[in-house]
């Protein structure tokens, strides 16, 4: 399963990191269930100008299926029993879309539908990978279910590297082409 957050680093799933994450199962030949929530985007970001585009909004899922070129499922239409691992790729999507922690900081939420994903794969022990900035929506995920100590990477950004010890998880400083692997929690996560 991967869980795309729209389509572009600014205001989506970040679109380098999503398609080497599906050259990789392509290489792997595994079959990708693309999902991502049914929403607005947080905003609309005009790449040209590097700024929020005044009066646009887009849909999240529809955006997805710019980098799927196929059927993206309602997150909440796929279960655990449904695929064998759940791969999130960065970008501010991630952060602005499937969580809130671009705006809130340290007070943020994620949305509940990759919430109880997230942790219906760590109930049926299935691998859940992270990259770039996710692994901070990883952190509230498993702290706010009481499972602490999870390492998990988004390379080495203090500020970001704080909100995740404060979340309950173990950070782990780590290099772009890295990844961090918490073999306990099945968690795979990488700066990208």
């Amino acid at each position: 399963g991967v869980v795309l957050s729209g389509c572009g680093v600014y205001d989506g799933a970040e679109i380098h990191e999503s398609v080497a994450t599906l050259l990789a199962r392509d290489r792997a030949d595994a079959e990708v269930v693309f999902m991502a929530p049914d929403i607005n985007q947080m905003h609309v970001v005009n790449r040209i100008k590097g700024a929020p585009a005044e009066g646009e909004s887009r849909n999240v899922r529809v955006e997805a299926g710019r980098i799927a070129r196929g059927e993206v499922n309602i997150v909440n239409d796929i279960k655990a029993s449904d695929i064998d691992a759940l791969i999130f790729p960065g970008g501010f999507g991630a952060a602005k879309n499937l969580c809130d922690f671009a705006v809130k900081g340290a007070d943020y939420s994620v949305d509940p539908d990759i919430s109880k994903l997230v942790l219906d794969m760590h109930a049926a022990k299935k691998p859940v990978g992270f990259l770039c900035i996710s692994p901070a929506m990883a952190a509230k995920i498993y702290g706010d279910a009481g499972i602490r100590g999870v390492k998990l990477t988004i390379g080495n950004d203090k500020d970001t590297a704080d909100a995740i010890r404060a979340m309950g998880a173990e950070h782990v400083d780590c290099e772009v082409g890295d990844c961090v692997v918490d073999t306990e929690h099945k968690v795979v996560s990488t700066p990208a």
